[in-house]
């Protein structure tokens, strides 16, 4: 993946083929009325210019891609262990927020730190670009910053009238299926974020549910319900964006001006990068796809930032919810083992 200009963005669709984008990218408050456009924007919603259009478009798939990468060498760096302090202090201060009426849930976010030797751009969207379905890679990079990841995590994804969007709440160990199948405080944890997905459907058209499922992603698996809905009227990409954004999945239940406030409070006293979970899309000739955007890692310049979140409610427990970002944090960091070929 070469660079032109210092900038580069991409998202693999849920099609298998790659979109990549070389700057310069122009920045405007809309989508293009043609062409291509990478929705790249905080968790906060805060850049009134979100919409990044490209110089020149570059279309692929990961196969191809990695035909391309074979040689570059994966990343080598030395990471952090994260100081749990800080953490258990925001942790009470949710649960006391949960107890006081304030939330019913909210997912703060722990980061680790790491660093390397020379630029590690190359090394991480070579890793990134190589994750397959179910997972989406994405991407973006200026001059000696960026991110890019590998999500199981849609926003949704809106051709025509046709919405779909998903659930995906829930995390245990790929060995521990079995009982997290019946885990009574992770299937309510989903629930919560897939009741509360609906409920902001429902005005727009009859929402379809498929059966809570298991998703497997190798070294760990979630829940997942997928949805979709005829919209019955004209919604922009930023509407829905605007409606759906932060999911429960990421966001405070419920979502209102104070408990957002809380959430991003906290984010920031856990030194949260601010485009993590945020919504990260791909505007393709009227076409719209929206991922959430998790298990990645940040850079700048030689130092990295690899962010997970965890969901809280009242029946969680510190040293489990530690347990559980320190799951997902191994797992984005197995995408950076060196690639076999098979």
């Amino acid at each position: 993946m070469e660079k032109e200009s210092d900038a580069i963005a991409w998202l693999t669709k849920r099609d298998g083929s790659m979109v990549i984008g070389h700057g310069p990218f122009q920045a405007s408050a809309e989508p293009p009325s043609q062409g291509v456009a990478f929705y790249v924007q905080d968790f906060a919603l805060g850049d009134p210019l979100p919409w990044k259009s490209p110089a020149r478009i570059e279309r692929t798939c990961s196969a191809e891609l990695t035909r391309r990468t074979e040689e570059i060498p994966p990343l080598v760096c030395e990471w952090e262990p994260p100081d749990a302090t800080l953490f258990s202090v925001v942790f009470q201060e949710v649960m006391s927020s949960i107890h006081g009426g304030i939330f019913e849930k909210t997912v703060p976010v722990v980061t680790e730190l790491g660093s390397t030797v020379g630029s590690p751009e190359r090394a991480i969207l070579t890793a990134m670009s190589r994750q397959v379905a179910p997972l989406q890679s994405y991407g973006w990079v200026q001059h000696d910053t960026g991110f890019a990841g590998a999500t199981p995590e849609l926003l949704f994804s809106l051709e025509g009238n046709r919405l779909e969007t998903m659930a995906l709440a829930g995390t245990a160990r790929s060995e521990d299926r079995d009982v997290f199948a019946v885990d009574e405080k992770e299937i309510r944890e989903h629930e919560y974020v897939a009741q509360t997905l609906v409920s902001k459907l429902l005005d727009l058209g009859q929402v379809q549910r498929r059966a809570r499922e298991i998703l497997d992603l190798g070294s760990i698996v979630h829940f997942l319900s997928l949805f979709s809905l005829e919209v019955e009227y004209p919604q922009t990409p930023e509407m829905l964006i605007r409606r759906l954004h932060p999911t429960p999945a990421l966001g405070p239940l419920p979502r209102t001006a104070e408990t957002l406030a809380l959430l991003l409070e906290w984010r920031q006293r856990l030194d949260c990068p601010r485009e993590f979970g945020a919504p990260f899309g791909l505007w393709d000739e009227g076409r719209f796809e929206a991922i959430v955007a998790i298990r990645g890692i940040w850079w700048n310049g030689t130092r990295l930032i690899l962010p997970a979140g965890c969901g809280i409610i009242e029946a969680s427990r510190l040293v489990n919810e530690w347990r559980e970002l320190r799951l997902k944090r191994e797992a984005v960091k197995r995408f950076l083992l060196p690639f076999s070929g098979s």
